[in-house]
């Protein structure tokens, strides 16, 4: 394959995935207009966010630990891997994808207020927690 032809093939695909992108926001959007909040699915989701970055953290430091002696990452790995696992359109995807019944309102108004936490506060300082991350380092 050539470098032209290689060239067009990813333009393709990143093109389709974007398509494929705003169609699941525009439909996740459509579904936002029929949740119903109530104080306690505004706490649950409130609380899967802690809970969330717990379970987060557990997982990426565990594997993390046991690669050591193969492969250290270094200082920055932790951090950035647990503040940078952003959740978005595949979360939101599987949660609409549960049948209807009672809990699925509740699952998915939690899975909301992650996404929405994900997006909006850990998108918008992961570049702030990375320098800072550093400048530890360096010191």
């Amino acid at each position: 394959m050539s470098d032209t032809t290689r060239d067009y093939l990813l333009k393709f695909w990143s093109l389709i995935d974007d398509i494929l992108n705003a169609i699941l926001f525009l439909l996740i959007g459509l579904e936002v207009v029929t949740i119903h909040l109530e104080p306690g699915s505004i706490a649950i989701g409130v609380l899967a966010i802690p809970l969330l970055l717990v379970a987060r953290a557990l997982s990426v430091l565990g594997p993390l630990a046991a690669m050591r002696p193969l492969l250290d990452l270094g200082r920055l790995a932790p951090p950035i891997l647990i503040w940078g696992g952003l959740r978005g359109g595949i979360s939101v995807a599987l949660a609409l994808s549960l049948p209807f019944t009672e809990e699925r309102s509740l699952l998915l108004t939690a899975t909301y207020f992650v996404v929405l936490f994900a997006v909006i506060v850990q998108g918008g300082t992961i570049a702030r927690v990375i320098e800072h991350r550093k400048q530890r380092a360096a010191a």
